[in-house]
């Protein structure tokens, strides 16, 4: 995820009388509006996608599509396009659009990524479909300074994974507000088209491209929100549509009186996930968890609230040391969450880091948090992760006024979700309305409530740390033709992560019919149900053996996005 941003988000708050309205199968509260939005499409004729062969396995292409759909005649912004096509092309069923989530990441990476993750079913019936963001990889990019020294000089009032000190509060708030008058100003007019709506506009012009009649499509965490968008913008065009690590839309947009994880909690998933862990370590013993001896709980905060006042010293790998402070490791933390082997994660770098602190070895706790780079350094080429994700952010929902708010906004929210409060609460101080001002007149914010011609399937697992559990149940109380599949496994989204959401997911795209509503899969692996490694010539080394694979995290990013 590109600077401070994580797989975005989830859970919400959706107003009674909507959620109401779907659960009674009301009548779409605004179906002009989606034939409205068919109209603003089918005005910019089908492009011609020039396809040519790149990295060994794809086909690439570019398209001009209108900067503002309602000039589609007027200027336009390019947009990338790369798919993987289906080896069984005799019985191709058509094409898989894919997004990552983010905001901010790649869809044509995550395409080019497609033989590493989706199942070989998937694989042989379908061309796999990436359309990059406006703004984002591939496609032209957003920029927001002029220079990489003017980003440099803001971005490094930021550089840090959240500020913990009140010196840290003031710089952040102080480059937040920089980003955000940068961001409408010199990133303008990119930064004007490009909401989250105007992807799913030109998704639908890139389905006709391929020939593709209906949609299909699966997104993963934010992508949730862009699947969510398309649905509800175009209720009578995709043929099987999938929202797995589902933020809740309405919550998205939210209001001007809250910051953004007030209104998805995403800190709150993952406190939750955390204090399973440290409860079911204690239970299962110092036999199957590397952290049981004591109170796991009590013992994590102490080892936190002493990284506060007192950092440790870690081998950076290259014959110096570097600092793991507080932020430094409640990131890697987080980060740790996102895997399916969480519990296991987690636990083994509480214990290194208690290790640390009581003078012991240190070197395992590098290789997972990957420290070795305290200081970001922004140098050449320009790099526009964080403009590009806070475009997003900012043009899709609605923030406070004032970026000096923040600090008080996120103390309330730590004080309600421990540890990650500060993590996920600053995600948006960027995008303070006074500071902010650039808009996308044409961005989406509702209704999603709209009855769609096709069911949909929106996934959700229990103890997912960035798109809470509860934004997957409010999503599916607001979709009067959808189906909830839940699923226990840990780390963030589930397809993947157990033979049963993975094949339920899976049929569902190959057949277009979607499983019962509210079914449950139970098969994912759990933690702590396996004894410990045998020690073997040193505790270090039986550390070593036992650590389970998990995405490094960078000490100055906050997992904004993916």
């Amino acid at each position: 995820m590109p600077r401070k941003t994580h797989r975005l988000l989830t859970a919400a708050l959706a107003g009674t009388l909507v959620i109401g309205a779907a659960l009674t199968g009301a009548a779409p509260a605004a179906a002009g509006g989606a034939q409205s939005e068919a109209r603003l499409v089918d005005a910019v004729p089908t492009p011609k996608l020039d396809w040519y062969k790149c990295y060994e396995i794809a086909e690439c292409a570019t398209v001009q599509l209108p900067l503002d759909y309602r000039k589609p005649n007027g200027r336009t912004t390019e947009i990338a396009v790369l798919r993987v096509k289906a080896k069984n092309q005799a019985q191709k069923i058509g094409s898989l659009f894919v997004n990552p989530g983010g905001p901010g990441g790649s869809a044509t990476s995550f395409a080019l990524a497609a033989p590493d993750f989706l199942s070989d079913a998937l694989l042989a019936r379908f061309d796999v479909v990436g359309v990059d963001p406006r703004g984002i990889g591939a496609s032209e990019q957003v920029k927001c300074f002029p220079t990489v020294r003017a980003q440099t000089e803001v971005l490094n009032l930021m550089n840090v994974p959240f500020p913990v000190t009140a010196t840290e509060e003031r710089d952040y708030v102080t480059g937040s507000k920089k980003l955000g008058q940068a961001c409408s100003t010199t990133g303008r007019p990119l930064t004007a088209a490009s909401s989250t709506a105007e992807v799913a506009r030109d998704m639908d012009v890139v389905r006709r491209a391929v020939g593709d009649k209906k949609l299909n499509y699966l997104g993963f965490s934010y992508g949730s929100a862009l699947g969510q968008y398309y649905a509800n913008m175009f209720p009578d065009r995709f043929r099987a549509l999938v929202v797995d690590g589902v933020l809740d839309p309405t919550a998205w947009v939210g209001n001007s009186r809250q910051i953004l994880d007030q209104r998805l909690r995403s800190s709150d998933g993952a406190y939750k996930a955390l204090h399973e862990i440290l409860v079911r370590c204690d239970k299962a013993g110092e036999t199957k968890c590397v952290f049981a001896e004591g109170d796991p709980v009590k013992h994590f905060d102490q080892i936190a609230n002493r990284l506060k006042t007192d950092p440790v010293e870690f081998p950076d790998g290259a014959g110096g040391t570097i600092q793991v402070t507080y932020a430094i490791f409640i990131s890697a933390v987080l980060g740790t969450l996102y895997s399916t082997e969480a519990g296991a994660g987690v636990t083994q770098l509480a214990a290194e880091v208690a290790t640390a602190q009581e003078g012991g070895s240190t070197a395992p706790l590098l290789k997972r948090v990957n420290a070795s780079k305290a200081a970001r350094a922004y140098d050449f080429p320009y790099e526009n992760g964080f403009e590009a994700s806070s475009t997003v952010i900012c043009t899709d929902g609605k923030h406070p006024a004032n970026a000096s708010s923040w600090p008080a906004a996120v103390d309330r929210r730590e004080s309600e979700a421990k540890y990650f409060g500060r993590s996920w609460g600053w995600i948006d101080s960027q995008c303070a309305n006074r500071t902010w001002t650039v808009q996308d007149r044409n961005a989406y914010t509702g209704p999603f409530t709209n009855r769609t011609s096709a069911k949909f399937l929106i996934v959700g697992n229990f103890w997912d740390p960035a798109t809470n559990y509860r934004g997957a149940v409010s999503s599916r109380a607001l979709a009067p033709n959808a189906s909830l599949l839940s699923s226990n496994n840990w780390g963030h989204t589930a397809y993947g992560s157990g033979v049963c959401a993975t094949t339920t997911i899976d049929n569902y795209l190959l057949t277009g019919v979607a499983p019962q509503d509210g079914k449950t899969c139970t098969d994912a692996a759990q933690p702590f149900t396996e004894p410990l490694p045998a020690p073997t010539t040193t505790k270090a080394a039986a550390t070593a053996k036992q650590r389970p694979p998990v995405a490094t995290i960078r000490p100055d990013s906050v997992l904004l996005a993916d």
